[in-house]
């Protein structure tokens, strides 16, 4: 289960994941700076998340680059696609090849979808707790949110054993990129430990890599 979603400004874009496959963000989550944020899901091929994000940085809508992907591989059918960019509404593709009780949820600023499900309910699940978290929050809080609502509400049919968030702005790396790749008892917390953490430093890690002379003193002993 995945959610792409954007900042209410489009400053933003941000992706959170989970599976009962190991190290899922890896291998589904793509998100890139003034472009948008996609999923490759299902039966995964990496390949076609660069490609929808050149479509979105292109200029492209979500539906056309999700288009534009499938035009490019015979395998749509087992593909399941989530897109995001800067406008309009985001899209989702679910092959008729996808596995399992398969569902999805749309809204302005977000999308969710699922494959192994343990019910349809789940992607909407996951919007409704997106939308309900306040705008002013970081959108990898509202993110986690979501995954942790889509959980709650059953989550994969099968045990969750990885959990990742990826989120970017106006700077050409990620600044959230959080992955959870194998975790027998609960990915998703352990993901929202790791967050709790790193969330207040984002914006002084920006700093640093900016304007390391004018960047506020190590916080944390050790940090590089």
């Amino acid at each position: 289960m995945s959610i792409v979603a954007r900042s209410a400004d489009s400053t933003l874009f941000g992706v959170a994941i989970a599976s009962s496959s190991p190290a899922v963000a890896a291998r589904c989550a793509h998100a890139r700076s003034g472009a948008g944020a996609v999923a490759t899901q299902n039966i995964t091929d990496p390949q076609l998340g660069p490609r929808m994000l050149d479509a979105l940085a292109a200029g492209a809508s979500a539906e056309a680059a999700i288009a534009a992907a499938l035009a490019t591989t015979p395998f749509g059918a087992y593909r399941q696609l989530l897109a995001i960019g800067g406008h309009g509404a985001p899209a989702i593709h679910s092959g008729s090849g996808a596995l399992g009780c398969v569902a999805t949820a749309s809204a302005a600023d977000a999308a969710a979808a699922g494959n192994l499900l343990a019910n349809p309910q789940v992607p909407a699940a996951m919007l409704a707790a997106f939308a309900a978290a306040a705008p002013a929050l970081h959108l990898g809080e509202r993110l986690l949110r979501a995954l942790r609502a889509g959980a709650a509400q059953g989550g994969e049919a099968g045990p969750l054993r990885s959990a990742g968030l990826l989120v970017v702005r106006d700077v050409s790396w990620p600044i959230v990129d959080l992955r959870v790749d194998w975790n027998e008892a609960d990915p998703i917390a352990a993901l929202t430990v790791a967050w709790t953490v790193f969330a207040p430093q984002i914006d002084d890690y920006v700093r640093r890599a900016l304007a390391p002379d004018a960047a506020p003193a190590f916080g944390v002993p050790g940090d590089p």
